[in-house]
Order: structure tokens, then sequence, then C-alpha cells
């Protein structure tokens, strides 16, 4: 894994798509990025999908070392891509060494991390994350349930289990509606 506190958290000021393809057969776009440099954004071209206006994102600006698929420490340097200047690559999961994320998708942090600074060491709210996305330890806050896409299917027992319950709670809820009508019914004959 590549040294990552040369990397930095910047902000995407502006994204212009490009006719030009990447990697894949995909539209570059070349991004404004505030890295924290007092008003100098840098220009960053990329393929990836998810980066839009706004987005925090981890650069690796010029000079930093990245780790290509090959296990080889790389210097990024200033670069022409589809006739435009990339002065830095956006990172992914993979090249922060993050548990989760997928490749060649831009990792993004809470809008929290100050612009400029180093990435977290892991993916914040991810799955070995030690930050609940906020820079905070996630001990320090109240724990949200986040239910997944997809919930787990049932087997046959548990299925025949939650329906037996549901059959038994509207029983002794008619049983108990047809006892308040019955007490209704003798307290109208006493009057």
């Amino acid at each position: 894994m590549a040294d990552t506190s040369q990397y930095k958290v910047g902000k995407v000021l502006s994204v212009d798509t490009k006719s030009a393809k990447g990697g894949g057969g995909k539209p570059l776009r070349a991004c404004s990025v505030d890295i924290g440099d007092e008003g100098n954004p840098i220009t960053v071209v990329t393929s990836a999908s998810n980066v839009r206006e706004g987005s925090r994102i981890v650069i690796a600006p010029i000079g930093s070392f990245i780790i290509n698929d090959e296990g080889e420490e790389i210097t990024v340097k200033k670069t022409t891509v589809g006739g435009v200047v990339s002065e830095g690559i956006f990172c992914d999961a993979k090249m922060l060494g993050w548990a989760g994320g997928a490749q060649g998708i831009a990792a993004q942090v809470p809008d929290s991390f100050e612009l400029g600074s180093a990435p977290p060491p892991t993916k914040p709210g991810g799955p070995s994350g030690n930050t609940n996305g906020y820079g905070n330890n996630a001990g320090e806050s109240a724990a949200v349930e986040v239910k997944g896409l997809f919930e787990k299917k049932l087997t046959k027992e548990e299925k025949k289990k939650l329906a037996e319950e549901k059959r038994k709670a509207r029983k002794a809820a008619k049983e108990a509606k047809s006892k308040n009508d019955g007490d209704c019914a003798q307290d109208g004959e006493e009057s």
C-alpha cells in the first residue's frame, strides 16, 4: 500500500464532461478541485462515474505515490488526459487500503473532513472503520441501525413460526374483542 499521508481531501468545485472516452469507454470528466490551497484549485481528469459537484473526494496530488496493479510504486505527475492537463488522481478505496468500495469509484468522505487534510486510515462508516463518518469514534455517539438493501430470507421453519405467532396474536385479539363486546352487552342488559 502507498503512503496515503501525502493524499489530500478535496472538494469538487465543477465537473466538465469531455467527449473523449477514458478506460472502459466511459466519458472523461475534467474536475476543478479545491484541496485547501487558498483559492488555487487543481484540475483532475477522471472517468469515475460517482464524481459530482460538491463531492468531498480523496486525491493523490502531483508528487505523491500510488501503487499500480502490478504492485509497482509510481509517482503522480502532471499529465495530459483527453487534451486536458490533470494535476492528480482521484483515489478509490483499494488505493487507500480501505475495506469495501469498488475499484474505479472515487473514494468519498463526509463534509466534516477538512480540505487539504490527509484521508482517514479506514473508510468512514465502513465495516472496519473506527469512525462514524464524522471524525468521532463510533462509541462516542448513539448507534444507528442501518438496514441493508435486502433483508435475509427466512427459512421454512422461521416462516412457519412467524405465521403461527401471527395467528396466535390475531386469535388473542379476537378473543379480547369478543370478551369486551360481551361485557358491553351484559352492561346494557343490566341497565
